[in-house]
């Protein structure tokens, strides 16, 4: 149901803004923040994507949890939808988006209304049987003897 108010919502809240700011400035300056609001989004998805797939890859060669980077990755990726489709509306939000403390305060409300395990992650295997022998072997039960096949 939400989602359903949100794909009613947000073309209405840019029409409306659309009709505004075109009224306020003109048609051509309006047409010209739309275009210029998604070449500067595009500029700085591009940069905070390095960033952050620069932080995952430390976090997977460290060992260390990776959601928060993944889930930072996953936002930026939203912010550069937003930020290409045109709207003042879906830019603003894409703009925050963009912004590393407000995506650090999304992680940080949806984390607390998830629940998830406690996983450890760790270079070293926590539960090693040390009675345990990898080996090799050859099964020679069903071999013949070099003199040939024996008859009983």
């Amino acid at each position: 149901m939400r989602l359903l108010i949100a794909f009613i919502a947000v073309p209405l809240i840019e029409i409306g803004l659309f009709i505004q700011v075109g009224d306020a400035i003109g048609l051509w300056p309006t047409l010209l923040v739309v275009l210029l609001t998604a070449i500067a989004g595009t500029a700085l998805v591009r940069s905070q994507g390095a960033q952050v797939l620069s932080a995952l890859q430390g976090s997977f060669q460290a060992m260390k949890d990776p959601t928060e980077p993944l889930a930072h990755g996953a936002m930026i990726l939203f912010a550069g939808a937003l930020l290409l489709t045109p709207g003042f509306f879906t830019d603003g939000f894409g703009f925050l988006l963009l912004f590393p403390p407000f995506r650090h305060l999304i992680t940080t409300m949806i984390r607390s209304r998830l629940k998830s395990a406690n996983v450890n992650f760790s270079s070293q295997q926590a539960d090693v049987d040390h009675n345990v022998i990898d080996a090799e072997y050859t099964d020679i039960s069903a071999q013949q003897s070099p003199t040939g096949p024996t008859k009983h």
